[in-house]
């Protein structure tokens, strides 16, 4: 299972905009070789292994909070709580397999998909849980909130700079491919070059 190609295409394109790192320069000797560098993040591996065990225990403590208070919570406050437990179980099933498939198989767009989910929905919304006095927040409930705040902090942090060193990896690895080809095939450029040389004086000549 992957993320479809045209979703791949947009994630590796926000990517290479937002990761490269501009004032990083090819390597200065060609036999500079990245490709045997290991670039996924040990400290992210861990992260996202505890997190897949403790989110539920999370979602359990979240809910009997929930059952506990419900009928104390005005209607728009059941509702919102109601969806965002319903969005979060979702969003953090894709967001966790992503996080597995972009660090240990090193793939920029599923990990660029990882951060993105973790930055804009994932923190947001458990912040939201955290700070929101409306929602009559349990000390059970604030204590495992700032957990799970503590490991989206910590994920949005370290797939960022595994993220700039993989696209900066990529970046490398391309630039010294062109510079392989160019050195495997100099001959045609050389040859036209001289063929345009050629043709110069023997246009003078034609018309002279």
């Amino acid at each position: 299972m992957s993320l479809p190609q045209p979703l791949r295409r947009r994630l590796s394109s926000f990517s290479r905009t937002v990761f490269t790192d501009s004032r990083r320069t090819s390597p200065q000797y060609p036999g500079d070789r990245p490709d045997s560098e290991m670039l996924s993040s040990l400290p992210l591996q861990m992260s996202l292994y505890f997190n897949v065990y403790f989110f539920p225990f999370w979602w359990l403590s979240t809910v009997v909070m929930l059952q506990l208070k419900y009928s104390f919570l005005s209607d728009y406050y059941k509702f919102i709580l109601v969806t965002i437990m319903i969005l979060v179980s979702l969003v953090e099933a894709i967001r966790l397999y992503l996080g597995y498939m972009g660090n240990l198989q090193e793939k920029v767009p599923e990990l660029a998909g990882f951060w993105l989910l973790t930055l804009l929905l994932q923190l947001p919304i458990i912040l939201f849980l955290l700070f929101n006095e409306g929602l009559k927040i349990q000390p059970l409930e604030r204590a495992v909130h700032i957990i799970f705040a503590l490991f989206l902090t910590f994920q949005v942090i370290a797939a960022f700079v595994t993220l700039k060193r993989m696209v900066n990896k990529l970046s490398t690895h391309f630039r010294l491919n062109e510079f392989d080809q160019l050195e495997e095939h100099p001959m045609p450029y050389f040859y036209s070059l001289d063929k345009e040389e050629r043709a110069v004086p023997m246009a003078g000549r034609g018309h002279g």
